[in-house]
């Protein structure tokens, strides 16, 4: 355990960023999830899933949670995807 008071205190908000970052990034794969099932099931509502998606990768990139580049590689992905389905 940290003794330091500064360490105390890197410990707390370490506590609080690997909390708030495990919400952020469970909240984000699971609306990626969703998405590619929707996909995958030929459904209507696939549109509006793909910008829940893609607002939340580019929050998780804003929050530092993934990568921009990595964000932005899985929405084109993602979008690449959407449009394919739409196609047939």
């Amino acid at each position: 355990m940290a003794r330091h008071k500064s360490a105390q205190k890197r410990a707390r908000q370490d506590v609080k960023r690997r909390e708030r970052n495990r919400t952020i990034r469970t909240r984000t794969r699971s609306v990626v999830k969703t998405l590619r099932s929707e996909l995958e099931a030929n459904a209507a509502g696939a549109a509006e899933k793909l910008r829940e998606a893609e607002s939340a990768l580019r929050k998780a990139a804003t929050k530092g949670v993934i990568p921009k580049r990595r964000a932005s590689r899985q929405v084109s992905r993602l979008a690449k995807a959407a449009n394919r389905a739409r196609a047939k």
